[in-house]
């Protein structure tokens, strides 16, 4: 069944077909359905190299991050990129990871030998040498992030990681507490200063002191998070609550907690960015900032994607999601 038995059938154009199966926003939702549907009902599949030799594209986007801050350990990161894969793949457009080094620029190899057609950048920096490189040679690229080294405009998803950690340190405010604990990474990805941004933010907005020993700092890891928390838990004046920037460092911390007898017990409130992991030891229902479930963020991601490939305007291809707190079992007023 070709392009234009389909066309034939439903009372439409051949473009009208080819644009509504490949998704173009100038092809209405109504239309888009009947033309999916007549396509599934008829078992069409397209000619990917003959489309490809018509549109020049190879079909095969790639996924950078950063090879050294152990992105693949963390399964928000993990989970969100199998559904930007599984998303691409209904668009016969494969998911490349490339794992680069800061200052490698091991991309290069890939758009100087026309095997992608986009550039997905993860765990961007305040000041991203690798967005200005893909900038400066006019290659479309979807930044999973914000960076400020950039003067031109350039297509971008994030999240609001400020507003989501002082969100966090606000409800633990208003529950009372005082002494609040921050355990964050030790890098310079943007949603990891903003987040520590949020947190001063809040400790500023409700008039609670910054105690220099209640911030940490430390490598995006279980046993940093558990052993964080433990010499926190160890200080002459201890916190009555901690925020964690990552699910890592968060089961670190829950273990740390449940192991002393304090997680449950209300003794000292935990709120985590991104939640426990599925897997994660400490089975509890535990406080959480959540940004979307994967599958929205995997969708809306192929879908900004997609439109980058058809050179869609680029107010299209900013967007910002805002977080919202989870209710759980761990963060309760401070014992007295």
């Amino acid at each position: 069944m070709s392009l234009k038995a389909i066309a034939k059938d439903l009372g439409l154009s051949v473009t009208t077909v080819s644009r509504a199966l490949n998704g173009y926003h100038d092809v209405s939702a109504d239309t888009k359905a009947r033309v999916q549907a007549a396509a599934d009902l008829r078992g069409y599949r397209p000619n990917t190299l003959a489309r490809r030799l018509k549109m020049g594209k190879i079909d095969a986007v790639g996924l950078i991050f950063p090879f050294t801050s152990h992105p693949l350990s963390n399964s928000a990161f993990v989970e969100m990129v199998g559904c930007i894969t599984r998303e691409l793949a209904k668009h016969e457009i494969d998911l490349l990871l490339v794992p680069d080094e800061l200052g490698t620029f091991s991309w290069r190899r890939l758009i100087e030998s026309k095997r992608v057609d986009a550039m997905l950048v993860a765990h961007t920096l305040n000041d991203d040498p690798r967005l200005l490189d893909l900038q400066q040679r006019n290659f479309p690229f979807l930044a999973l992030g914000r960076s400020h080294c950039l003067t031109q405009d350039y297509a971008w998803f994030d999240f609001d990681n400020r507003a989501g950690m002082q969100m966090a340190v606000d409800h633990l405010a208003e529950l009372g507490h005082q002494r609040i604990a921050f355990l964050g990474e030790n890098n310079q990805q943007s949603f990891i200063s903003q987040r520590h941004q949020g947190y001063l933010d809040g400790l500023v907005a409700n008039k609670l002191p910054l105690n220099p020993q209640y911030v940490n700092k430390v490598s995006p890891s279980r046993r940093a998070g558990y052993q964080a928390t433990q010499a926190l838990l160890a200080l002459p004046q201890p916190p009555t609550a901690i925020v964690c920037d990552c699910n890592m460092h968060g089961e670190g911390a829950a273990l740390a907690l449940y192991e002393a007898g304090l997680l449950l017990s209300g003794a000292v409130s935990l709120i985590i960015y991104d939640g426990l992991p599925s897997d994660s030891l400490p089975d509890v229902a535990v406080t959480a900032i959540r940004q979307g479930t994967r599958e929205a963020v995997g969708l809306q991601i192929a879908e900004m994607t997609m439109a980058l490939i058809r050179n869609e305007p680029m107010g299209n291809l900013q967007v910002l999601w805002q977080p919202e707190l989870q209710a759980g079992v761990t963060a309760h007023p401070p014992q007295l």
